[in-house]
């Protein structure tokens, strides 16, 4: 692809860069067959190589963007599909980055649209106000068809009750049983440790079981991911410099064999730190060192070797890969062998490259479209017939499960259990059975030996 950028703009570096992967571009169109939006609306604007047109233009000219070049970028889920389809090494992560935030330095949104956008940015990373604003939402729930969309929309992902924060999540070190293997820390997340709390709690019982030591460090909290891919480059920033700054706490101290994430999606952002902080002389070392040393939890026990199962599993697991996980992070193979290796039968989804619709904020801000590609693959998982389903990230979970029990009408979720594969591989090595599935045939007779096997 050709470009015309001036040496003035070339003198920035994020411009630069977006120049360089630009000019990699071939207009082969290989990704217009995997992109989720595309495949739904048909609209070339609304394909990756239609919104590369679009960044390059943008950037080209400086200034406010049209409003249609904001509309088509704004749909774009960030899966990165197209990414793994790409034939030229098209690094559209970064290029749709530095898109949103140069619409964010210099577009005028509505007032509707600007207070929505960052009621989530402020909401989302912060677990106090986040913990508040669901206890609120069932007061709002029962007038939720009389809101404005979005606001619809996040009342109806908002969950019928919260869990207690969970002692998990405190600092503090969570020694390893027997011999210490490796010592790791792990990121505990924001919006996660409110939703679902007993994933933090799953993952550090399958690491110190083991022989993992488990640090959760003092202000190692939010990574930043959710604002950065909104164009909010001033929290993204702080978030990750926060959280850089508590995990150089422990490298330099004590000593970090690994940075673990069980949500794929930070995991995608903290390896890419050493990336977003290339330019900055105070953080660009310590975030490479930070980068070089974040592990998805499912390559980490990959790595170590699942012990063998201690229940009877066997059940059927439809194993979704988050886009963040198969396209972001590229890991495919290590959650399905863990699963298998558990004694699972792992149950392969159709159209499986193709987003479930949540992609961060994306479900709260694009409810239409989510909700389509929400419909789509809860019909891909049941076509399976699969007795419960798997993934690496919460957004996911939430966004499959969201309706449970509609049956995928509508945009509605599945009436399966949904579950983070860590939880699975938890219980399958002796620790508790994971509370969405009680009450599940396939999973009954279990419980018993699997308390028995966790006091042991």
């Amino acid at each position: 692809m050709q470009t015309n950028f001036s040496l003035a703009q070339l003198a920035d570096a994020a411009t630069r860069e977006s120049e360089a992967i630009l000019r990699k571009c071939v207009h082969c169109g290989f990704c217009t067959a995997t992109c989720p939006t595309y495949t739904i609306l048909g609209d070339e604007l609304d394909s990756p190589r239609g919104r590369i047109y679009q960044i390059k233009d943008m950037l080209e000219k400086g200034g406010p963007p049209p409003e249609s070049t904001v509309k088509h970028i704004d749909r774009c889920l960030s899966c990165l599909s197209c990414m793994t389809t790409c034939p030229s090494g098209v690094h559209y992560m970064h290029l749709v980055d530095h898109a949103r935030a140069h619409i964010e330095a210099t577009h005028s949104r509505s007032p509707a649209d600007r207070a929505a956008r960052d009621l989530v940015a402020r909401l989302l990373p912060n677990p106090r106000l986040f913990r508040l604003a669901l206890l609120g939402a069932g007061l709002g729930k029962p007038f939720r068809r009389l809101l404005p969309k979005r606001l619809s929309a996040m009342l109806a992902l908002a969950p019928a009750s919260v869990p207690p924060p969970s002692p998990s999540d405190r600092p503090g070190v969570h020694p390893a049983e027997g011999p210490r293997r490796k010592r790791v820390a792990l990121l505990i997340g924001c919006a996660q440790r409110v939703l679902a709390p007993q994933i933090n709690e799953a993952t550090i019982r399958l690491l110190t079981r083991h022989g993992v030591e488990v640090v959760v460090s003092k202000g190692a909290d939010c990574c930043g991911a959710l604002t950065h891919h909104m164009g909010k480059e001033d929290l993204a920033h702080a978030s990750a410099k926060a959280t850089i700054d508590s995990w150089t706490r422990e490298i330099e101290g004590q000593g970090l064999d690994a940075i673990v994430v069980n949500a794929s999606g930070c995991g995608t952002s903290v390896k890419d730190y050493g990336f977003l902080f290339r330019e900055d002389p105070a953080y660009a070392a310590k975030a490479a060192r930070v980068a070089g040393l974040a592990r998805d939890v499912t390559e980490l026990m990959d790595e170590i070797g699942l012990a063998a199962p201690v229940v009877a599993t066997g059940q059927a697991i439809a194993y979704h890969s988050a886009c963040s996980m198969q396209h972001g992070q590229r890991i495919k193979e290590p959650p399905r062998a863990l699963l298998r290796a558990a004694g699972f039968v792992v149950r392969e989804i159709p159209d499986a490259h193709l987003c479930c619709g949540s992609a961060g904020t994306y479900n709260l801000l694009q409810p239409e479209l989510a909700g389509e590609l929400r419909a789509r693959k809860v019909a891909a998982i049941e076509s399976t017939r699969p007795d419960a389903v798997a993934a690496g990230n919460l957004g996911c979970i939430t966004q499959i499960a969201a309706g449970a029990g509609a049956g995928g009408g509508a945009g509605g979720g599945t009436g399966l259990p949904v579950v983070h594969t860590v939880e699975l591989l938890d219980w399958a090595t002796g620790g508790p059975r994971p509370e969405a599935l009680a009450g599940r045939a396939a999973f009954e007779g279990t419980a018993e030996s699997a308390a028995g096997q966790a006091v042991a």
